[in-house]
């Protein structure tokens, strides 16, 4: 049955409800995302090519065993329960029944369900079993499957929040909405895992998520979260100044241990004067800090290098859309030589390029694509053009009857086929154009941990005598990683495609050896050691799931101003 089409099974209209909850700041609130297991087709709308992972989705999908494993949390649920003073537990990527027991462990008021769109169909059925277990809650559902119209008509839900669940929370159980918002310590991702092995202590150089503001200004007519929070001109700050989010991270520092930030914000960088203040901040207190953007072409254009580099600009999300789209955020822009650029300084930059646009052609597409793969950069994401509810495009493709009916919302997630009526390619040849963009990204460039080790070290030589002992230090991380972990991942690489892949093998090798030339030390002793086990462990990843280990999210239960003692 198509998701897009189906009803609720009892009510399919949320019911009058006064503005502000009975029980105000004293309800019992459940918030959850949406119960697993995702990496499946299931009944529900989850599929097995769209699993709960960022990477493994849509960015080192088809690089075998050097994909790049790992889960992140439901943050917009670990900001609203920090931010309410009603007693509170967050269930985030539970199991089915899981959810149904702790419907039935305690006496909950209002449950909120976060889901993105391709979930709807388990938001229904959560919502129906709200309805069987715990009959006296008020439901609220939230996220971005929220922008479906016509939400209403398909979940039996008393509340649907579009937009900063913060505030509608706050306002929805009585407390002042004007509180300044609160940061909780939001570790950025867990359980990674690569080349057959999970990784200690999350993997690699851990990482605390930032979260400055939501929605972006720039209002790309297919962007969800721009819709989301407003459309085109309108963000919502929940910090305004740089001195804010400094103080943020320095408590994230002290909790999780952590000197790198991964900032969970559109286009970070276009509010110059907040960045630049965290700057100033984190050089009066010697703050060496990593930072991980998203960045548009024309907002890096308002820094130089140098303040990138003293900023700790480490990693760049950046679009790399088609020169002959229509969006300005790369208008006059060199994508090209702005990705060297930036890579020669040490930062890392994950490229995204969208396959289907308006003026695409079979065969003026397969040149873009030929085009993006030529950026090198160290990570790649590959994305359908995709009309997703809530968002300008879909409102234009649903008034020129471009949609097409029979495309289930599960599958509207730009990383299967298209989901309407395209002038020149067909949803086949939109996924084998989609599919052919990953490999041949990863046949021509190598595994992202190559490209990211080489990153690495043009940073670490460029900057390991700077004036700077903030830029040095930082640098000294770097050659510390390149000396063991990465080094011994060079080691494996190079075998594992000596015959598959000659000429990336080859690279791999120069590479290495320019490590260890320019690391000296013990910088072969690690890789001599570590390097046959990831060799040994790639191979069998390869060999029992070629197309990838289905792995699954653990569940957490967190309870905040908890009345009752807990198990």
């Amino acid at each position: 049955m198509s998701t897009q089409a189906s009803s609720p099974r009892t009510s399919t209209s949320a019911p009058e409800e006064p503005a502000v909850h009975p029980l105000g700041s004293r309800a019992k609130v459940l918030l959850t995302s949406v119960f697993g297991p995702y990496a499946q087709d299931d009944d529900y709308g989850s599929r097995a090519i769209n699993p709960m992972e960022l990477y493994q989705n849509q960015v080192t999908r088809e690089q075998g065993p050097f994909s790049l494993r790992l889960f992140h949390r439901s943050w917009g649920l670990m900001l609203i329960q920090h931010n309410i003073g009603a007693p509170s537990t967050l269930l985030d990527f539970p199991t089915r029944e899981r959810f149904v027991r702790e419907l039935g462990s305690h006496r909950y008021d209002v449950v909120g369900i976060s889901s993105i769109i391709v979930n709807v169909g388990k938001v229904r059925e959560m919502c129906r079993l709200v309805r069987e277990h715990s009959p006296g809650s008020r439901i609220v559902v939230g996220g971005h499957v929220a922008a479906i119209p016509e939400i209403e008509t398909m979940v039996d839900a008393d509340h649907i929040v579009r937009g900063d669940g913060v505030r509608w929370f706050r306002e929805y159980l009585g407390e002042p909405t004007d509180r300044a918002v609160h940061h909780p310590p939001i570790p950025s991702s867990f359980s990674f895992r690569v080349m057959g092995l999970p990784a200690p202590r999350g993997g690699g150089d851990a990482s605390a998520t930032i979260i400055p503001s939501v929605g972006c200004p720039m209002g790309c007519n297919f962007c969800t979260t721009s819709a989301f929070f407003g459309g085109k001109g309108k963000v919502v700050n929940f910090f305004e100044t740089g001195a804010e989010l400094f103080e943020i991270m320095c408590r994230s520092e002290a909790s999780l241990g952590v000197a790198s930030f991964f900032i969970m914000d559109e286009n970070f960088l276009l509010q110059r004067k907040r960045a630049l203040e965290l700057l100033d901040l984190m050089k009066a207190h010697g703050k060496s800090w990593a930072l991980y953007v998203f960045s548009s072409a024309n907002a890096l254009a308002k820094y130089t290098t140098r303040e990138l580099v003293e900023l700790g600009v480490n990693w760049v999300w950046l679009g790399l859309e088609s020169a002959q789209s229509s969006y300005g955020k790369l208008r006059g822009a060199d994508t090209r030589a702005l990705t060297r650029e930036l890579q020669e300084h040490g930062i890392h930059v994950l490229g995204s390029t969208i396959i289907g646009l308006e003026h695409h052609t079979q065969e003026n597409v397969e040149e873009e694509i030929a085009d993006a793969v030529a950026h090198d950069v160290d990570c790649h994401q590959f994305m359908l053009y995709t009309p997703v509810p809530g968002t300008p495009l879909h409102r234009e493709m649903a008034e020129q009857g471009r949609l097409l009916d029979d495309v289930d919302l599960a599958d509207t997630h730009g990383q299967y086929k298209l989901n309407f009526r395209h002038p020149a390619l067909s949803r086949d040849a939109s996924k084998e154009l989609l599919d052919a963009a990953f490999r041949r990204d990863y046949e021509s460039n190598g595994p992202s941990l190559y490209r990211i080790a080489r990153t690495m070290l043009q940073g670490w030589r460029r900057y390991r005598n700077d004036p700077d002992s903030r830029v040095r230090d930082r640098v000294a991380r770097t050659a510390g990683q390149l000396r063991t972990v990465h080094g011994a991942t060079l080691w494996a690489m190079e075998r594992y495609l000596r015959r598959a892949n000659r000429d990336v093998s080859d690279r791999i090798r120069a590479l290495r050896l320019e490590v260890r030339r320019e690391l000296g030390g013990l910088s072969w002793l690690v890789p001599s050691l570590l390097g046959p086990l990831l060799l040994w462990t790639s191979r069998r990843e390869e060999r029992r799931h070629p197309r990838g280990r289905p792995l699954e999210p653990r569940t957490f239960v967190e309870r905040r101003n908890w009345p009752e003692p807990t198990a």
